[in-house]
């Protein structure tokens, strides 16, 4: 996992220290007091998906096909608000349920920013140190929040930062973090809104993806073309690259798209 973090994963160096120190903590620990519980923030293609994905499948047999793999999203599980205290009861009961076929099951929860507020309150239980809950043991459970909150508040402190001459590699968590609190957690519109998971301090990691540049969006052109079995044509990398948009708009230094519309533009050129 570390080695494919520090080679696929491009323009994240908070990322890989993040993930690799939650993940390494928790598996090292034959007890853990509680799950591990991280949240990630960030724009439109920088990766949170993706490496959410590359974490379980290096845990899980099967990765996301694993049937102690459990992804949930506010579309398609919690449509409707007027729905929501049924939502609850069933969230509730899947979640104990599951923990109680596999103590080791993950929980992924995608698109946070879309969530009804007041409804993830429900998996509290789960998330905190006690010892069981509803007879389950569920403290070696892994729970991943995904949400695009807080990426503009990330994209404008990294530019800020940039600006003030300080390279990417030395941003720090203590630098983004004050931004990403007031973004999600103090947004009536977030899953995250009141929300005792945050007044509790449940969430081990906040994880931020930084807004990616144009050398790093070549870095992805150059990644696809491998992975389709396409020659990579130096010409080709930098024309996919250049037809992305890219912000501030003097600047025009940070990917609007992240590397999310790559893959569908190499189509253009092949």
């Amino acid at each position: 996992l570390e080695f494919d973090l520090a080679t696929s994963l491009v323009g994240q160096p908070l990322v890989r220290q993040q993930v690799m120190k939650g993940v390494r903590e928790f598996l090292e620990n034959p007890n853990p007091v509680k799950p591990l519980v991280m949240s990630f923030h960030g724009s439109t293609g920088t990766g949170k998906t993706y490496v959410s994905s590359m974490l379980i499948r290096y845990l899980f047999q099967r990765g996301l096909q694993s049937p102690y793999v459990h992804h949930f999203s506010p579309i398609v599980h919690f449509p409707h608000a007027e729905q929501i205290e049924k939502y609850k009861e069933n969230l509730k009961r899947w979640i104990q349920g599951n923990l109680t076929n596999c103590g080791r099951s993950a929980f992924l929860f995608d698109e946070m920013d879309k969530m009804h507020p007041g409804l993830i309150d429900v998996i509290i239980p789960f998330l905190g140190p006690s010892w069981v809950v509803y007879g389950t043991n569920y403290r070696k459970a892994i729970f991943i929040f995904i949400s695009n909150a807080g990426g503009e508040q990330i994209n404008n402190v990294t530019l800020a930062l940039w600006r003030a001459r300080k390279d990417r590699e030395e941003i720090s968590l203590q630098d983004l973090e004050p931004a990403i609190s007031k973004a999600v957690f103090e947004n009536p519109q977030s899953g995250f809104w009141k929300s005792g998971i945050i007044n509790e301090h449940l969430i081990d990691f906040v994880v931020p993806f930084l807004p990616l540049k144009h050398h790093h969006v070549k870095q992805c052109v150059i990644s696809e073309l491998v992975q389709q079995g396409l020659e990579v044509r130096p010409g080709v990398v930098q024309e996919v690259a250049d037809s992305i948009p890219y912000f501030p708009e003097e600047e025009k230094l940070f990917s609007s798209t992240g590397c999310k519309t790559v893959a569908s533009r190499i189509s253009f050129f092949f």
